[in-house]
């Protein structure tokens, strides 16, 4: 393995820049590309050369809030290729095409004894950087991959055949799994997702795999279009028809036994908690910002409605996650397709823009710093 990297660095030796283009937050809405010092690695660690990044909610209300200082350099949800490998890290090699997590727990303290990865203190740690505070890294030609991250299976490899925007869904897909197990779905139950976007969609498609049955809510007929693709067939037309209607209608006049919240914000939790029956679940994944919300405390007492939240990934479902990512690929879970927008590194600041400002022709915007490498 030693003599296989050497001998793979010493024919890349010399094409790594000393210098690269990135995507620098300098304040709140304030995106800048500029040139940066491609980062040095250490024991350990990898250099990857990133060949796609998706534009994640999570980096736009970093961006939009200012609840992480500046600079930084954002984006986690990335592929590419190893072009750099610090001693130690025997187990990656020069031109491995890999999927790099940017978190990953202890598997030690109270919260992961509890699976509750995402509150372990380590896990909150960020392992991947392009330069400045670790942020992901991912909006840059180059990111640097933490010794911890290398060491505790936050490095994936990718199979042959599977583009890198296949495998860069890989974090957004264990983030909505880990959400729907915690539903607990049943054969005989029906759930609502309200919102279409890539990860109402991803939520809505996993909530299928548990045989339930399930309705899809948004604006936007092309977003239903684009959800038919992964078998979802029973949409509502949030803008002529009543949600909660539907949802009794759909029930024999129950209500759904869970409904998924997949928009930001709290505007619609009281339409889900008022279209859950009662015993049933709601379950928030997109609210993740602290503000105030106005619900009926007694439909959580007298009714028995459940209102639960879900929050990043889980290492207990990594297998599961990558079996399903790359297997999917070529058998029915081809996540490409929810690709709207493609953008080069040099039009990056726009591509965000764009996702700061969704409309019924955009989905998942990827971001590559070589035009067209991301379908490699």
């Amino acid at each position: 393995m030693a003599t296989r990297i050497a001998n793979a660095e010493s024919r890349i030796k010399g094409e790594i820049p000393s210098s690269m283009r990135a995507v620098v937050y300098r304040g709140v809405n304030d995106l800048r590309l500029e040139t940066v010092p491609v980062p040095a690695i250490g024991p350990g660690e990898l250099l990857v050369k990133v060949a796609t990044c998706g534009v994640c909610g999570t980096d736009l209300k970093k961006i939009h809030t200012g609840s992480h200082t500046a600079p930084r350099i954002f984006g986690h949800e990335m592929a590419g290729t190893v072009v750099r490998v610090g001693e130690g890290a025997a187990d990656f090699a020069v031109g491995e095409r890999v999927v790099v997590h940017h978190h990953v727990p202890c598997g030690e303290c109270y919260y992961c004894r509890k699976q509750t990865f995402a509150q372990c203190p380590v896990y909150k740690k960020v392992g991947a950087t392009a330069g400045f505070e670790p942020s992901g890294g991912g909006f840059s030609e180059y990111i640097r991959v933490m010794d911890w991250i290398v060491a505790n299976r936050g490095v994936a490899p990718i199979p042959g055949g599977v583009p890198f925007e296949q495998a860069a869904f890989l974090e957004p897909v264990n983030t909505v799994l880990k959400a729907v197990k915690l539903l607990n779905l049943a054969a005989d139950e029906t759930v609502l997702v309200i919102g279409q976007g890539p990860i109402g969609v991803m939520l809505a498609a996993l909530a299928r795999r548990s045989r339930a049955r399930v309705l899809t809510s948004d604006l936007y007929p092309e977003r239903h279009a684009i959800a038919a693709k992964f078998g979802l067939d029973e949409p509502i037309d949030a803008g002529r028809e009543n949600v909660v209607e539907r949802a009794f209608a759909a029930t024999d006049g129950r209500g759904a036994d869970a409904v998924i919240l997949a928009v930001g914000g709290t505007a619609l939790i009281q339409t889900a908690m008022d279209a859950v029956r009662p015993g049933g679940k709601v379950m928030l994944f997109a609210q993740t910002q602290h503000e105030k919300a106005n619900f009926d405390p007694g439909a959580v007492c007298m009714d028995e409605k459940t209102l639960l939240g879900s929050y990043s990934a889980s290492a207990a479902i990594l297998d599961e996650v990558t079996g399903l990512v790359f297997g999917g690929y070529r058998n029915g879970f081809d996540l490409t397709q929810l690709i709207s927008h493609r953008f080069p590194l040099e039009r990056a600041v726009e591509a965000i823009q764009v996702a700061c400002h969704p409309t019924a022709a955009s989905m998942k915007i990827m971001i590559e710093p070589v035009p067209g490498a991301g379908r490699e």
